[in-house]
């Protein structure tokens, strides 16, 4: 990363922003021009091969991007469903080859048949309801169960945005920061890390100007729980954001949001709106002498974005390449001053915790894994949708109680993204939702998204299509997971095709080389659900390995 692009980007702060900006010049087309880029970049001072350079990153400012009118999912959920060759033949109908692109994923993986058209997303069944789509004569209705089976944390009544504000304000930044450390919450976006150490690390750090980041760009295939919060629950997450604002003293909070859910891109951006109006976010907040901004970001699509400081690079107009840490971000975040980065659960969290006290989030759950977790479940399940658990719930329950059960057989679960473990059934009864037993039997909870792999797909083509996904997400930055992604996709390929059989020892090799070398956990945490396969799914798997 580059200090001084960093200060140049900050120049106008987050009023102005200049990756917001390269977004609006790529809205026409689907791609900005070259002039429109050579004006950004003489505004913002800096070179044109930095704003081509970060327009050619995104998947939605890429010249490849220009004239496309509708994208069709590629995530795993889709994937495993079979139902995206019919929504992609269908469309062919009606648009040229080159005006489909893809998207991953667009959140609707509890119905499948996902594609995007006209800045909506749809869930196709047939035929007949892609046409009424494209005709205008269907609206984008979106229906999941939401169900809690105990204390209802994030899936209770709404938060009250005038309540909260008041309830914040009427104690000191101190108070608030004790009753979140007394909660033991941890961050839910995957790593696990308690909010209340990364509120104080930044709330200590020198300097006057910092930010609170919330991380929406939830771009794991089969997770769809961060939307659901967006879409219902906002009030929750942006009350959350600004709690984490006034722990640490900042006075600009980010939700940087997914391209791939627009639908909650507009709902956030109604809702920041109105509590400016109403006096809960701005100057001076209920009188009360604390001033705090929320600014949208729109995402351009890229799954690296999900990486703390990749989002970081990206907010500053950069290419969303991840960062070499130390410096961590709270001390030198975004535009170089001290920044918290938390994810869309973790802060719908806080306004709970500071209602009920932080001890009584700590009493749910286990002891190193309190609270409530969200759970996807994908179209695969007899009773998909959304649940809420206490942490420490069995996996058991949750897949043939909660959940029903699977519509078809279904030999393993691929739970937390791409990144997390792939769990054969046989093992469901072992493990509870929380970190630690995920962890001691070698898988990720990470996000609890559940992508059921059915009997019928082959575990080769499914890892190939993991490492396809792995291989185009890189950001590059790091040669072991650029190269080494792509070169196991090879692989995987040649051996799925029947002519060729891979080397165990060199794909070994080359898995513990992603594992340890790689600059962040894109490259790093690939080889644990390949591992979890070879391990588990070894008598389908031998034929393609020598």
């Amino acid at each position: 990363m580059s200090k001084n692009l960093s200060e140049l980007s900050g120049r106008k702060g987050l009023k102005d922003n200049l990756f917001a900006r390269l977004g609006d010049t790529a809205v026409e087309e689907g791609a900005p021009s070259a002039e429109a880029l050579e004006d950004l970049a003489r505004e913002f001072l800096i070179g044109t091969a930095n704003t081509y350079g970060t327009a050619s990153f995104y998947d939605f400012t890429r010249e490849e991007n220009r004239g496309k009118k509708a994208y069709v999912c590629n995530g795993s959920a889709c994937l495993c469903a079979g139902t995206q060759e019919a929504v992609h033949h269908e469309l062919e109908k009606h648009l040229k080859p080159d005006e489909i692109g893809h998207m991953t994923c667009l959140g609707r993986c509890h119905e499948n048949g996902a594609f995007f058209y006209q800045g909506n997303n749809y869930s196709a069944k047939s035929p007949a309801e892609i046409a009424a789509i494209l005709s205008g004569d269907k609206m984008p209705m979106d229906d999941y169960a939401v169900r809690s089976t105990g204390t209802a944390v994030l899936t209770g009544p709404v938060v009250d945005a005038r309540t909260h504000v008041n309830r914040l304000l009427s104690q000191s930044p101190e108070h608030w920061l004790k009753e979140i450390e007394q909660s033991r919450l941890r961050g839910r976006g995957g790593a696990g890390f308690p909010i209340s150490m990364k509120l104080d690390f930044c709330r200590k750090a020198p300097g006057t100007e910092k930010f609170v980041i919330c991380n929406a760009d939830e771009g794991d295939p089969g997770a769809y729980s961060d939307r659901y919060l967006l879409e219902k629950q906002s009030v929750a997450v942006l009350m959350g954001l600004l709690t984490a604002g006034y722990v640490t003293g900042a006075h600009w909070g980010v939700m940087y949001i997914r391209a791939e859910y627009p639908e909650a891109v507009r709902m956030t951006e109604d809702l920041v709106k109105q509590l400016n109006q109403e006096g809960l976010l701005g100057q001076n907040i209920s009188g009360k002498g604390f001033d705090f901004q929320i600014k949208v970001i729109h995402a351009q699509g890229s799954y690296i974005c999900g990486e703390e400081t990749a989002l970081i690079n990206s907010i500053e107009g950069q290419r969303p390449e991840v960062r070499v840490r130390p410096p961590y971000p709270a001390v030198q975040g975004l535009f170089n001053k001290p920044t918290v980065v938390n994810n869309v659960e973790t802060l719908a969290a806080l306004p709970w915790i500071l209602e009920k006290g932080g001890s009584a989030y700590a009493d749910l759950g286990t002891e190193k894994s309190s609270g409530t977790k969200l759970i996807s479940l994908d179209g695969l399940f007899n009773r998909p949708g959304m649940l809420e658990v206490e942490m420490g719930t069995s996996l058991k329950e949750v897949v043939y109680e909660l959940g029903g059960g699977f519509r078809e057989p279904v030999k393993g679960l691929h739970i937390g993204g791409p990144l997390g473990g792939i769990v054969p059934v046989s093992k469901i009864g072992d493990l509870t939702v929380d970190f630690e037993a995920f962890s001691r039997e070698g898988f990720l909870l990470g996000h609890a998204s559940v992508v059921s792999i059915p009997e019928r797909m082959p575990m080769v083509k499914y890892l190939t299509h993991l490492f396809e996904f792995a291989a185009y997400e890189s950001c590059g930055k790091c040669f072991p997971c650029r190269l080494g992604t792509q070169r196991a996709a090879e692989m995987l390929q040649k051996a799925e095709g029947g002519t060729y059989k891979i080397d165990k020892v060199l794909f070994d090799d080359l898995l513990h080389t992603l594992q340890t070398a790689s600059l962040c956990a894109h490259g790093g945490g690939i080889p644990l659900p390949v591992r979890n396969s070879l391990q588990y799914f070894q008598a389908e798997l031998e034929q393609y390995f020598s």
